[in-house]
């Protein structure tokens, strides 16, 4: 287990699977430990299901429970509780947008790894800031409500930043013309674009026209990769009404991890993806 750091959402998944991964090293059912807690066995599950917090009272009595005694490791635990506990940035935002897009939130903060295919337009956490604008404009919904959209945005973009998740992304030929506001706003994110394919700990790869018929030809999809476990994935698919989010690991988000792997065949080499923008840039008047 690491020490606390990155987001309070990331901490809250890095504790509740360390308290899960120390009952099953121990081979105790989430009944066999409520019984001995003197809980009920739904405390338990919301507990390392993330969907409450642990005081640091109940934290110690559970770490004796699997034997974890270890002074500085339990020191370690309540770190990591207490970290979990500090507001996450969308905070101020709850009231404005459903608990979905919230729970969507914290799974992108939360992700070791990020992959996203993309259809339509220049994936959320790769947007300029005036395309942003542009988009928000969708539907002409109150100026308010277009700087909540846009602020929440930006800040998601933060991931971003050196020693963020590692981030793959599938962006359609299509998108790269797609005019999305006047030309200045497109050139200005083409040119962003390319900046962030020069980043580390980001691939941009194009699906090029010539593919054809493809597996991810229906919808635009973002998978999140929650921590080093095998198939721990969450995922969000994105709809012309709504957005459809799973958070936990399912024969979905296993068949959505399948066909990200097999767009990753068909793409263009992220080597190319400079070349590819540079040659759109040459063609816009």
């Amino acid at each position: 287990m690491t020490a606390p750091g990155g987001t309070p959402a990331r901490d809250k998944l890095q504790l509740r699977l360390a308290l899960r991964d120390a009952r099953t090293k121990r081979k105790l059912t989430q009944k066999d430990v409520a019984d001995a807690m003197e809980w009920s066995t739904s405390k338990l599950v919301r507990i390392e299901g993330g969907n409450v917090g642990i005081s640091v009272t109940d934290l110690k009595a559970l770490l004796f429970q699997y034997e974890i005694t270890d002074e500085a490791e339990v020191g370690r635990f309540v770190e990591l509780a207490r970290a979990a506990k500090k507001a996450a940035w969308w905070q101020p935002y709850r009231d404005y947008f459903p608990p979905e897009f919230i729970t969507f939130l914290g799974l992108e903060a939360s992700s070791i790894r990020l992959r996203q295919f993309q259809q339509l337009v220049v994936p959320g956490l790769l947007q300029a800031p005036e395309y942003i604008r542009v988009l928000m404009q969708l539907g002409s919904p109150p100026p308010e409500q277009q700087e909540r959209g846009f602020a929440i945005r930006t800040q998601r973009q933060k991931l971003i930043a050196d020693g963020g998740p590692e981030m793959f992304f599938i962006i359609d030929e299509s998108v790269l013309f797609r005019q999305i506001g006047d030309q200045s706003v497109m050139r200005a994110q083409l040119l962003h674009l390319k900046e962030l394919a020069a980043r580390s700990n980001i691939s941009i790869r194009i699906l090029p026209f010539s593919v054809g018929v493809h597996p991810g030809m229906r919808e635009s999809f973002e998978i999140f990769e929650l921590s080093e476990e095998s198939s721990n994935y969450a995922l969000q698919i994105e709809g012309i009404l709504r957005d459809r989010l799973f958070p936990e690991p399912s024969s979905e988000t296993a068949r959505y991890v399948d066909i990200f792997f097999r767009l990753e065949k068909l793409a263009l080499p992220k080597e190319e993806t400079p070349g590819i923008i540079d040659e759109r840039l040459r063609h816009m008047t």
